[in-house]
């Protein structure tokens, strides 16, 4: 082997470890975030189908469990306008620990009542908690990584956040229903997220200006991404509280229904490399029709197979959740395609604020629903907000062309009105890309 051959091989050796040495810094530099993220996630992601099946055994109407996952919701879209403004007066760690403290006090409290009224209340200081943190934690981690390190963190991020959130459904199969030990566990487990911030070496980063809430913006943008955004909460959030409901409606055990939960998560998850590849390659507006009838028929498949046995009602959440989880990215990237780099960050705060809303509503709807028509009634629920979404993308696919130059397609969590921070560069830094 030549000098210069050789040379060349330890050159890209060198390289390589480098960047493996850089990723490794990151990932540990993170590693504090990153399990409060895991923490936060199994605590906060395990309260809703616990509160549903609680619900059941408590003998609480099918809309009084409904109004519970609208009063997650409700507290979510608070802690998301409230928790920037509560950062800049008080700091990072101060701000997250007031949040973690209001969701622990929401999970103990559940033992001291059993009205759903009063549940419902509770359930908005978790959801305050979920919002607030995760607006701490986003902030915190947009403000540490560079743009040449943004790939590999957000990366990571969303991997954690991911897995977590099925954790958190696989978390159901241990909890018995309305018991006092399952929200003392939900309860440690949401207490222990402060355990790694707040014990950090790392200095608090300068705190960001909230972003302004403009809901006029994501509509001047893209009416159909705002209808997609409304639809993807409809979706997600009657499956998510109403789920159980239907699992346990339909024959499942308790553990079944946490698999159940977490096929739908799985099928999402498996659904963002091939959609976003769809999503960059072809015309997103078809994309999104397409998704809806593929919605459609995913939703008359769950009903279908809903007397056939776990197994494949278990097929059939995770088909639903591969047909229906990516619409939200896919509606955020084509909103963003319209936007400028200065209104990224206000667009994805104003995305989030019109999930919020359709999230509120969808679990009480879904489960009235349930209540006069019976288990089905919730995948066609479902199946008629995706036909609404067809004929408006076909109505707006008249009203103009899709653009040419296209910003890449990301993975966009639902987490806080700040997101958009981490989005928006990590958007630009793919590169406009040709239809």
């Amino acid at each position: 082997m030549s000098g210069s051959v050789l040379g060349a091989r330890l050159l890209r050796q060198s390289v390589n470890w480098a960047k493996t040495r850089v990723a490794m810094r990151l990932l540990i530099s993170f590693a504090a975030l990153f399990l409060s993220v895991v923490l936060l996630q199994l605590s906060s992601g395990g309260v809703g189908p616990l509160d549903a099946l609680g619900g059941l055994q408590l003998q609480f109407s099918k809309a009084e469990i409904g109004l519970l996952g609208s009063a997650h919701f409700l507290g979510f879209f608070l802690g998301c306008w409230w928790a920037p403004r509560l950062m800049g007066s008080v700091g990072h760690s101060r701000a997250f620990a007031a949040f973690t403290a209001a969701g622990a006090m929401g999970l103990l409290a559940h033992t001291l009542g059993q009205h759903p009224w009063f549940w419902a209340l509770l359930r908005v200081a978790s959801g305050l908690c979920v919002a607030g943190c995760f607006t701490v934690i986003e902030a915190w981690l947009n403000a540490k990584i560079t743009n040449q390190s943004r790939g590999r963190a957000m990366g990571s991020y969303r991997v954690v956040d991911m897995g977590a959130s099925l954790g958190a459904q696989l978390l159901i199969a241990v909890l018995e229903p309305a018991h006092y030990l399952s929200y003392n566990l939900l309860a440690l487990l949401c207490c222990a997220s402060l355990l790694p911030l707040t014990l950090t070496r790392a200095s608090q980063p300068k705190t960001p200006d909230a972003p302004r809430l403009r809901p006029g913006l994501a509509w001047a943008c893209s009416p159909l991404a705002v209808i997609g955004v409304i639809v993807a909460a409809l979706s997600a959030a009657s499956f998510r509280m109403v789920g159980p409901v239907y699992g346990r409606e339909v024959g499942l055990a308790i553990d079944q229904i946490a698999f159940f939960l977490a096929a739908f998560v799985l099928g999402g998850a498996l659904a963002q490399y091939p959609l976003g590849w769809l999503a960059d390659k072809y015309d997103r507006r078809w994309v999104l029709i397409w998704l809806s009838v593929a919605a459609i028929g995913s939703s008359a498949l769950t009903i279908a197979l809903s007397g056939t046995g776990t197994a494949g009602v278990m097929f059939a959440a995770c088909i639903f959740g591969f047909t229906t989880f990516p619409i939200f990215s896919v509606s955020a990237a084509h909103a963003n395609d319209f936007a400028t780099s200065q209104q990224r960050v206000e667009l994805a705060a104003a995305l989030m604020f019109c999930y919020a809303l359709g999230a509120i509503a969808s679990p009480y709807v879904a489960s009235m629903l349930i209540e006069g028509y019976g288990p089905g009634a919730l995948f066609a629920f479902v199946a008629v907000g995706h036909l609404g979404l067809i004929g408006f993308g076909l109505v707006r696919m008249r009203a103009r062309p899709t653009v040419e130059e296209r910003t890449s397609y990301v993975y966009a969590p639902r987490t806080s009105f700040v997101i958009g921070r981490l989005m928006g560069r990590l958007r630009e830094r793919g590169g406009a890309r040709r239809k």
